[in-house]
């Protein structure tokens, strides 16, 4: 009875685990072609704009924006953006495993990139929005403690590494990734609940300000790395009822990112640069 039993036990545990990383492969995969549109968009408009001298247009969609006779203020936004740019191509590529066990110097180097521009990312965000954005103060703390998590992410991900301890390693990565990846999670966010709901709700659009984005300004961050912990959470446990129910999560988290990139690629982002 005991030797018929195990081999079921130990197939039906490989079944629910080749769901659970084919929902998580399916996502990534869909996350990183999102990613590669609003990277196609930052580098069309706001270096489009940068290259033909018109850095005021930056302030058609960006607040705070370009801001005559402010030069350290223009200088540090504009290496935000480009940091930007960079950040969103780098990050995919440390998650490719062929990538990493093909070409593990540039796997390294790579990373040492993304965790260096990361935190300057974060910490230049974080200097924008107190010298200069105008928004609440809720919003301020909810962006200041997004550049926190930011830089702790990139310093344990660079620790864990030399510790050599490299499954933490990965799973330090994987939220550097996804914290870093805020600002894309805000518009896919955003454009998905107006998809959703057929208008603004929760928000007034011509002042940008109501309880649904305070929410957000928290939300965009917080939920996918709670995601990420119920993940891992999943993959721990020792039943096979956990691991269906996070695939099925995640099949709710790929149609919630289609719907958003959808949304913000043809409501922000391809109206900007036409």
């Amino acid at each position: 009875m005991t030797s018929t039993s195990l081999p079921l036990t130990a197939d039906a545990s490989r079944r629910a685990n080749k769901f659970l990383q084919l929902t998580l492969r399916v996502w990534f995969i869909v996350a990183v072609i999102g990613q590669l549109f609003f990277a196609a968009y930052v580098g069309a408009f706001y270096g489009g704009a940068a290259i033909n001298g018109n850095l005021a247009a930056w302030n058609e969609v960006l607040t705070p924006g370009y801001q005559e006779g402010e030069t350290l203020s223009n200088f540090v936004i504009g290496i935000h953006l480009f940091f930007a740019f960079l950040i969103t191509l780098a990050g995919p590529l440390q998650f490719i495993l062929r990538i990493r066990q093909s070409f593990p110097t540039f796997h390294r180097w790579n990373g040492r990139m993304y965790v260096t521009l990361t935190a300057i990312g974060g910490i230049s965000g974080f200097y924008m929005i107190w010298a200069h954005d105008d928004s609440s103060t809720v919003s301020h703390l909810a962006m200041s403690i997004e550049a926190f998590l930011i830089v702790l992410a990139g310093v344990l991900v660079w620790r864990k590494a030399v510790q050599r301890k490299m499954k933490q390693h990965e799973q330090w990565a994987v939220r550097l990734f996804l914290v870093a990846s805020g600002v894309w999670f805000f518009r896919v966010f955003l454009m998905g609940w107006i998809i959703v709901n057929g208008r603004a709700v929760g928000f007034d659009p011509e002042t940008f300000e109501g309880p649904f984005l305070t929410f957000l300004s928290y939300a965009h961050y917080l939920i996918p790395l709670a995601v990420y912990e119920l993940y891992l959470l999943a993959q721990r446990s020792k039943g096979t009822n956990g691991r269906y129910a996070m695939g099925g999560l995640m099949i709710i988290c790929i149609a919630v990112t289609v719907i958003g990139i959808f949304g913000a690629t043809v409501g922000m982002w391809l109206p900007a640069v036409q």
